[in-house]
């Protein structure tokens, strides 16, 4: 690991994301490469252009959910407007230095469920290319990814960002090659876990 991730001064409400970068990196030694990317990002939380903000045109932080039912057997999956693919639900940190909370409210907010609730570990990592639209030149998103469990209920409301949502089966998930290389590794990473 290089010193993105040292103990260098950092501003105030970045410690807790430094630190979760630290442990994932002790997680998961094979994505020492992503760790570093995401741990340069946040250096840059000093400089003149906040990566918490959409207005750093080059790349910024975005968080999502891999939001799981009560019974941990599948993921609730947006159909996104946008993009035009099956995904996890998520969104812009829009200066929230807590990925884990702009998580859960994505969640919340693209979903309509209630009662959720968010692990604090990040679960994944995943840096993928937004190509331009409008106005907006293409940039990169640096995905902190978190676990959010369903509550009482799982009966989700389409909102305006999603053509659909979905509870899909993330054994199939894991299994299926033509579904996102990161959905599959966020669907590994679930089957694996502990």
């Amino acid at each position: 690991m290089n010193d993105h991730l040292g103990t260098r001064s950092i501003p105030s409400g970045i410690d807790a994301l430094h630190h979760a970068l630290r442990d994932y990196a002790a997680r998961w030694a094979a994505e020492a490469e992503a760790v570093d990317l995401f741990g340069g990002l946040l250096e840059d939380a000093a400089g003149a252009f906040d990566p918490f903000g959409r207005e750093r045109l080059d790349g910024h932080f975005t968080a999502s959910s891999w939001l799981v039912n009560r019974a941990g057997t599948h993921v609730l999956l947006t159909h996104h407007r946008k993009l035009d693919r099956w995904l996890q639900l998520g969104g812009h940190a829009d200066g929230d230095r807590d990925l884990a909370n702009v998580a859960l409210r994505e969640a919340e907010e693209e979903s309509g469920l209630a009662g959720l609730r968010v692990d604090p570990v990040i679960f994944d990592l995943d840096r993928h290319w937004i190509p331009e639209r409008g106005d907006v030149p293409g940039h990169w998103h640096y995905d902190v990814r978190y676990v959010v469990h369903a509550g009482a209920s799982e009966a989700y409301v389409v909102g305006d960002e999603s053509h659909d949502l979905a509870w899909r089966d993330i054994a199939a998930i894991a299994g299926d090659p033509g579904a996102d290389e990161s959905m599959r590794r966020m669907a590994g990473k679930w089957l694996a876990r502990d």
